[in-house]
């Protein structure tokens, strides 16, 4: 998962290499968002307020649980939008996903398209952090509910 933003725990943050270490496995096998908030939690009452690269961090975690269901092997976004890789190429609903990139909302948002790699790729504009994890976060739920 490739957003084009800083994910991580920072050393001031988390002083102890360590425990930094530790808090990264665990984050490993988080799966659905009460964990991860769970895990947020933890991480205030221990160390304070989040800084925007663990905000991040917790967000791309929530991302790789929305592609463990949409069957996604691969995402990289940036200011102009987003691509999208599955897993040996292939939709488990393939025709979901052509009526999915034919409707009004995504044609409305901006462009999307099957290239001939069995790539999506969505132009977006995504100048800001915030935006572009917003607007992942919503082509990704779209992605898991078409299965």
């Amino acid at each position: 998962i490739n957003l084009s933003m800083a994910v991580l725990i920072p050393e001031p943050y988390v002083h102890d290499l360590g425990l930094r270490l530790d808090l990264y496995r665990r984050l490993a096998h988080l799966q659905d968002m009460i964990h991860i908030n769970e895990f947020a939690c933890e991480l205030v009452d221990r160390f304070g307020p989040l800084p925007r690269e663990v905000k991040n961090l917790l967000s791309v975690i929530e991302l790789k649980s929305m592609c463990r269901l949409a069957n996604i092997e691969k995402i990289d976004a940036g200011p102009k939008g987003l691509v999208v890789s599955f897993k040996d190429g292939k939709f488990p609903n393939p025709d979901a996903l052509i009526k999915y990139l034919q409707s009004p909302l995504v044609c409305k948002a901006g462009s999307a398209k099957i290239r001939p790699d069995q790539k999506l790729v969505f132009i977006r504009d995504w100048p800001s952090e915030q935006l572009r994890l917003k607007g992942t976060k919503e082509i990704l739920k779209d992605l898991a509910a078409l299965i």
